[in-house]
């Protein structure tokens, strides 16, 4: 495991102590369950930035019928309310 130090505004940490209190948690283990979910979270959509840069690449465009489709098909719940 790699520790590293961190800096953060002073009220960040009164937070994150007071939170760690109330969790009867480690203000260490917050911090990394924050970075891992932060990473895992960035990880992701940038993995899905990729994958539709590489369908443009390709040429892999979605036809206009299509785009209307899915437009109708989200529309359409808020239209009901």
């Amino acid at each position: 495991m790699t520790a590293f130090t961190v800096r953060l505004p002073d009220e960040t940490a009164r937070d994150l102590d007071q939170l760690a209190q109330k969790m009867d948690r480690s203000r260490a283990y917050l911090a990394t369950k924050a970075i891992e979910d932060y990473v895992s979270r960035e990880s992701w959509q940038l993995a899905e930035i990729e994958a539709g840069i590489a369908e443009v690449d390709k040429g892999e465009f979605a036809e206009p019928a299509e785009v209307a489709r899915v437009i109708a098909k989200f529309m359409a719940p808020l239209r009901s309310t």
